[in-house]
């Protein structure tokens, strides 16, 4: 049994903010930090991935190879970790071979040392690319275990999915529990199983959205997991990740307590209150406290919040418990689905449709493809009805291969494209281009000129006359990916 003291990853530069306040830490918020962290001793500081290169590029203008850079150069001594979605990469979409290897390629270039590699169906040939990626490069492969409860999941078949990742070549284990749904007794079973069955460092990763985080923490310690998640005040608890004090605290007594520098944590905790205002209009009092409601619907709290929002904008606030009581019926047809990025957001929009228009009535293109295979293997069977409706819906036929088997490379084409475009075209643009097109375009985009200065007087009579009739439709932005690839869709209230 592990007899040395547990070691602690520090998530505030990473899930931290992407729990609490949707993911816009400024790099320039960032960097007064970096050297306090590095110096704390941690075992890996959570740096980028998830939702940090899409957030920083669409929100922030930041190029998100360069965030990496400046973060590294001051935190030269501590790994730094990543959330990297398999074959999605960072997006919610399947991309050939060649871009994820020339993704990671570059992310090991610029700094990244632990890649944290997980797909949201579990399917491990969703993984093996990225895997034997990193291993290429001379860096830390991390595989993950997505936490979720249905009849099919169980213990027996975490810790065999645990040894199944090991083979792959992964250099430890990671049990993801994005919902903070796991209890401290399954917490350690788990735990116990992988460790009896696995050479490798396990980690363990939760968050303290319904109140049992610390103390799954505490019960994994004790079955003698390696690695734990923390965070650091504002950016923790609730949503996020257990704070690093909080957690040291819990631990006091404990022959595996782990000590790091309270003043400096605190010193931390101060700064990062200021950055947690500035950002105040990002964050919210439902992603700080307990929330029960987590654990009756078992989703992730991250979901309940944006979902909440949603669910006002479509006037369907009323229709809250309806539209949850629909999510573990939709996870049931499409195959006991865990719900983590990006099969909560498809599970939830299509539960939602469920209710508004009728079973069925309204199949969204993303939960056609997971019905018919096309984000990879479901943990068990799809409801066949379901399964024929995606079918006759899309005349798309369903497939058992690996998905991204079917993705001709496109290295060549996304450079070729670029050079086009007068953009740079070296492999960090194609990589970040072929996720995020739109988003890098605009960022090379020239500012607008400044609309010439008139005289008032001129000026007010250029000024176009308001116009009477119907008042304008209020719209929704939303996000659909269809045939692997992401649109943006204006949805209009009728």
């Amino acid at each position: 049994m592990q007899k040395s003291p547990v070691k602690f990853n520090n998530t505030v530069l990473r899930d931290g903010h992407q729990s609490l306040a949707a993911t816009r830490m400024t790099t320039a918020q960032i960097l007064p930090s970096c050297e306090r962290l590095d110096n704390l001793g941690f075992n890996a500081l959570e740096t980028w991935g998830g939702a940090t290169i899409d957030a920083g590029l669409r929100f922030l203008k930041e190029f998100p190879f360069a965030r990496l850079d400046a973060i590294k150069k001051l935190t030269p001594k501590t790994p730094h970790m990543m959330l990297l979605r398999g074959q999605n990469i960072v997006q919610y979409a399947h991309f050939p071979d060649d871009v994820v290897e020339a993704f990671v390629l570059c992310s090991a270039k610029h700094g990244m040392d632990i890649f944290r590699i997980f797909d949201a169906l579990n399917d491990t040939r969703n993984m093996l690319t990225a895997i034997k990626a990193v291993k290429k490069a001379g860096k830390h492969a991390q595989g993950t275990i997505c936490y979720t409860t249905s009849p099919f999941h169980t213990i027996e078949k975490f810790v065999e999915l645990g040894v199944e990742l090991e083979k792959l070549g992964c250099d430890s284990i990671c049990l993801k529990d994005m919902a903070g749904l796991v209890p401290p007794q399954v917490a350690s079973d788990i735990i116990r199983g992988l460790k009896a069955k696995v050479k490798v460092p396990v980690n363990f990763h939760t968050h303290d959205t319904v109140g049992v985080g610390l103390a799954s923490y505490c019960a994994a310690v004790d079955a003698g997991v390696d690695w734990i998640d923390t965070s650091i005040v504002p950016f923790a608890n609730g949503t996020g990740q257990p704070d690093t004090l909080r957690m040291q605290a819990a631990l006091d007594g404990n022959p595996r307590q782990p000590h790091y520098d309270a003043k400096v944590l605190l010193d931390l905790r101060r700064y990062f209150e200021g950055v947690y205002k500035e950002l105040s209009k990002f964050t919210s009092i439902q992603n700080e406290v307990v929330d029960s409601d987590a654990l009756t619907y078992q989703v992730p709290g991250g979901m309940l919040s944006n979902f909440r929002t949603q669910l006002k904008e479509q006037k369907m606030e009323d229709r809250f418990d309806e539209v949850f009581a629909e999510i573990p019926r939709v996870r049931e047809a499409l195959g006991w689905i865990p719900l983590v990025t990006p099969t909560s957001q498809i599970v939830g929009v299509q539960a939602m449709m469920n209710v508004k228009f009728g079973r069925w009535k309204n199949f969204t293109p993303q939960a056609i493809d997971i019905a018919l295979g096309y984000y990879g293997r479901t943990p068990a069977p799809v409801d066949p009805e379901v399964r024929k409706l995606a079918a006759e819906k899309s005349g798309k036929q369903p497939i058992d291969v690996r998905p991204a088997d079917l993705l001709k490379p496109r290295m060549d084409a996304l450079r070729a494209e670029l050079k086009e475009k007068g953009l740079p075209n070296d492999d960090e643009h194609c990589v970040i281009y072929a996720m995020f097109p739109m988003e890098l375009q605009k960022l090379y985009a020239p500012e607008p000129a400044p609309a010439p200065t008139a005289p008032a007087a001129v000026a007010a009579s250029a000024a176009p006359k308001p116009v009477s009739g119907p008042p304008a439709k209020k719209s929704t932005q939303m996000a659909l990916g269809v045939n692997g690839k992401q649109y943006s869709v204006l949805v209009e209230e009728v």
